[in-house]
């Protein structure tokens, strides 16, 4: 039987496609938007344990990962599409130096670049040339208003200094890591398996739910 894991109330992200909120029964809710485009309105999210795994699942009132941003054939100004979950771990529990932000899974799409040097998502034989293909990243958020009041972005490295990394970072100057879960995107749902024993995880611990579009400056 899956097990509910306990839920917190809702952050911010710089530009939100939608959020989950109204804590109910374990579970995020949140009201359907004729505002958000359908396959970001983000009605449902919840984590769960299964069979080892942690199982992050996010449910949209269209179809998930039902569009993915335009190239425009350069890094700046690229945009990336993102199904979010803020969560309480710490940054070190999956590798990252020790409190550093608000740890999230995400599972993203950014036609322009490529960030998952270690796998071939395409399987056509080159690892860097996958960037338009869904694929999950743990990156750590901070605070940063020159985006706007109380938005987030993910954190920098900064210049000389050199920080614990996951064994899987792609060696980006930021906090992020590629680490290649399985995920699943059907219909209105998007899911995303990350193995209980590559977290170091406490019994229980906070999530949020976002969609979101970016655009990396």
């Amino acid at each position: 039987m899956n097990k509910l894991v306990q839920v917190t109330s809702t952050l911010l992200l710089t530009s939100v496609f939608a959020q989950a909120h109204n804590q109910h029964q374990g579970h995020i809710l949140a009201e359907k938007s004729a505002a958000v485009p359908a396959e970001f309105d983000l009605v449902h999210t919840k984590v769960t344990t299964d069979n080892g795994h942690l199982v992050f699942q996010q449910e949209v009132t269209g179809t998930a990962g039902g569009s993915k941003p335009e190239a425009i054939g350069s890094l700046a100004g690229a945009e990336v599409y993102s199904y979010v979950w803020p969560t309480s771990l710490n940054s070190a529990q999956v590798g990252f130096e020790k409190d550093q932000g608000i740890l999230a899974l995400a599972l993203t799409i950014h036609p322009d670049f490529d960030d998952t040097p270690l796998y071939d998502e395409d399987n056509d034989g080159i690892k860097d040339n996958d960037g338009d293909n869904w694929h999950s990243h743990w990156v750590v958020l901070v605070k940063d208003d020159s985006c706007g009041p109380g938005a987030l972005k993910v954190k920098d490295i900064a210049a000389g200094s050199n920080p614990r990394m996951p064994e899987t970072w792609p060696e980006l100057p930021i906090f992020i890591d590629s680490p290649g879960y399985d995920f699943d995107i059907d219909q209105s749902e998007v899911l995303v398996r990350v193995p209980l024993n590559r977290v170091n995880i406490a019994e229980s611990f906070a999530f949020d739910g976002v969609t979101s579009a970016l655009r990396i400056n």
